[in-house]
């Protein structure tokens, strides 16, 4: 094992020890979040070395990362804009909102920007109904959503250093 993981192991054994003796497997999402907090994504190589240290099958690494919105296998944008896209959001203009993004940005769902600065993706759902339509950025919720309130973000996002 090299690279990230292990450079992380020491905190990650500093967490394991919040865990029930044979749990190891339980410090994958927290573990996942910090290797993505650092790298960006998660690599390939991340996803071998986590296996390895917790000692579980790579399919139940895998199959977290699949599941969760908020892991990602390729780098991103500066900015990543989540636009849900369920039932809830739907009804209430998430479409529009996903319309306008391209518009504004000049690119589709699973593309980043060329600058770098914004990636925008559709997710199934963020649990976040009564709200709709709503997008998350990093990790805050926009919601009640509309084009004029999607642009305001958009600027305060570009001024962010």
């Amino acid at each position: 094992m090299t690279g990230l993981v292990q450079r992380l192991i020491p905190e990650f054994e500093v967490w394991k020890r919040r865990y029930p003796v044979g749990f190891d497997g339980s410090l994958s999402i927290p573990a996942l979040r910090r290797i993505q907090e650092e790298r960006g994504y998660i690599a390939d190589e991340d996803i071998t070395d986590l296996t390895a240290y917790l000692g579980v099958p790579r399919t139940q690494i895998d199959e977290v990362v699949a599941f969760y919105t908020q892991f990602t296998r390729v780098p991103l944008g500066k900015h990543h804009l989540q636009v849900c896209h369920n039932v809830s959001c739907s009804l209430r203009g998430a479409e529009g909102l996903v319309k306008h993004l391209c518009g504004r940005l000049g690119i589709k769902p699973g593309e980043t920007t060329a600058d770098g600065q914004f990636t925008l993706t559709t997710v199934e759902c963020l649990a976040s109904c009564g709200t709709a339509p709503m997008m998350m950025v990093g990790d805050a919720f926009f919601e009640n959503l509309t084009p004029a309130s999607v642009d305001a973000l958009l600027t305060e996002l570009k001024e962010t250093p």
